[in-house]
């Protein structure tokens, strides 16, 4: 059975050596290729490790023979459509979404609003709020926010000023909101959207 170690790899914009260096303990960059290409055997123990580098189940690393996977056949420049050498495989949102941290959470759009359409999902990560240093990451991205009484906040975050919060809601001639001590803060990362 062959194994997704390249695409997953590829998909999340790593080399040989940032995976090898990820792992615990460190490897090197010739046994991470090794282990892609099926030249050395993929153990329990090399699947776990790995799985945990690159922040995906260790069962996502296992590619079902049986089913043939979605393929990336050309990149779309500025120039125009490129075909690739060799066509490689596309990953699923859910494969790319998987680190350590909570889950992400996902925010499905019934209406236009902005720059979403009705139908779009958009995976957001949840930040720890209170250190100054993740909230940093956070300003000028749309965030969701949980408000008193079971509500929501959703916007680019503008500001944030100790426990204190402003988001500008994403449709025209909204008010911004503001949201004191919120629980979390969680930062959209991927939009998914049916064409």
């Amino acid at each position: 059975m062959s194994n997704r170690i390249r695409d997953i790899r590829k998909a999340k914009g790593l080399t040989l050596a940032d995976l090898a260096a990820a792992c615990s303990p460190p490897t090197t960059a010739q046994t991470i290729g090794r282990l892609e290409t099926g030249t050395r055997q993929l153990s329990l123990g090399w699947m776990n490790r790995i799985a945990t580098a690159l922040g995906v189940e260790p069962a996502s690393l296992m590619r079902d023979a049986a089913v043939e996977p979605p393929r990336i056949v050309a990149e779309l420049g500025a120039t125009g459509p490129e075909a690739l050498a060799t066509p490689r495989e596309a990953l699923a949102p859910s494969a790319l979404a998987q680190e350590e941290g909570p889950a992400p959470l996902v925010l499905a759009v019934t209406a236009s609003i902005g720059e979403y359409r009705p139908g779009d999902l958009v995976w957001l990560r949840p930040l720890e709020p209170g250190e100054t240093r993740v909230l940093a990451r956070a300003v000028n991205r749309d965030c969701l926010v949980p408000r008193p009484g079971g509500r929501f906040a959703f916007g680019r975050l503008i500001e944030s000023e100790g426990a204190r919060v402003r988001l500008l809601p994403p449709g025209a001639g909204q008010k911004q909101v503001v949201v004191d001590k919120p629980a979390w803060i969680a930062v959209a990362f991927m939009l998914v959207r049916a064409i």
